[in-house]
């Protein structure tokens, strides 16, 4: 079981707090094996926006935490406490991953951890952040930033993607996928950068794509081109591109192509089978294709992303 610990003081924003607290301290239904272990760390009672709050534990919990969780900071005109930031540095010297939430990434380039790193956080403040911390890459054009150790989102709603980002890789895409229908999210969203996410699926029964969506995921494994699509809508394909962009925010042919590349890490994570039967359950034909868009898209090969998920299984569990 993982230990996480959200850490909190006076200046935090609660929205981000309340997304990991609700993430991370509830189990999705259905979700087999341990979850996580969370604990509310900060000095005595901490008043978060309108609300008081009391931790379970103080700061000096952090360094024994196996994830630390730091919120959006309200002020970035203001210095995050010392007994934050020192408390931050200890856990990631101890061997924590940390990771922040919006401007909770002041915290960590305060504690040094962004130093020589790609980092992001809210857009209205990524100047600030790189004009306070020159040795920080602030990259203002993604959802976040996964540097193994050290991760940071963007602003408000991106912390959902992060904290489904740090599902995925602890319990893997299902269990992730999972915890996002719970919360009536997407899983992926559309953000240029290497953790290929994706739109939500029309949910409305009326929509023109309502049904099609759903007809495509279980029909994964066949060669479906964007005519077949259409000729299922019973519209042009010109129209059809029209109606995916719109609830989607992609083409037709893009979308199919991420679905395909989500089953393949289904199918790495939860089976046995060789990239060649996998190519062929996913419609991709062969495992030279699947090794192409699997590695362009995700950033490592099938067997890798195989291997890499089975280890942090298997450290999860124990």
């Amino acid at each position: 079981m993982v230990s996480l610990a959200l850490a909190v003081t006076e200046g935090m924003l609660h929205f981000e707090l309340s997304v990991a607290y609700e993430i991370f301290g509830s189990v999705p239904d259905g979700v087999p094996g341990p979850w996580y272990d969370v604990s509310v760390c900060g000095p005595d009672a901490v008043r978060v926006g309108r609300f008081r709050l009391e931790p379970d534990h103080g700061l000096d919990r952090l360094p024994h935490a196996d994830t630390v969780i730091v919120p959006g900071w309200a002020d970035v005109d203001v210095e995050p406490p010392a007994a934050l930031v020192d408390a931050v540095r200890a856990a990631h010297e101890a061997g924590a991953r940390v990771a922040s939430l919006c401007t909770g990434a002041f915290v960590l380039a305060a504690a040094g951890l962004l130093d020589g790193r790609r980092a992001t956080t809210h857009w209205a403040h990524t100047d600030v952040l790189a004009a306070r911390h020159p040795a920080v890459e602030v990259d203002p054009d993604v959802l976040y930033v996964d540097n193994g150790s050290v991760l940071t989102s963007a602003g408000k709603a991106a912390a959902l993607d992060l904290c489904l980002h740090l599902v995925r890789l602890d319990h893997g895409s299902a269990v992730a996928n999972t915890a996002a229908r719970r919360l009536v999210v997407p899983p992926h969203r559309a953000g240029g950068q290497a953790q290929f996410v994706t739109a939500p699926v029309p949910a409305r029964d009326d929509h023109p794509l309502g049904a099609l969506l759903p007809w495509v995921l279980e029909r994964l494994d066949q060669p479906l081109t964007v005519e077949d699509l259409a000729r299922r809508a019973n519209m042009s394909a010109r129209h059809l591109g029209r109606r995916f962009r719109a609830a989607t925010g992609t083409t037709p042919l893009q979308w199919l192509l991420t679905q395909r590349i989500r089953r393949a890490q289904e199918l790495l994570e939860a089976t046995d089978h060789g990239v060649d039967a996998i190519a062929e359950a996913t419609g991709m034909g062969t495992a030279t294709t699947l090794r192409r868009h699997f590695n362009r898209t995700v950033g490592v090969p099938p067997d890798t992303y195989r291997r890499t998920f089975r280890a942090r299984s298997a450290e999860t569990a124990g």
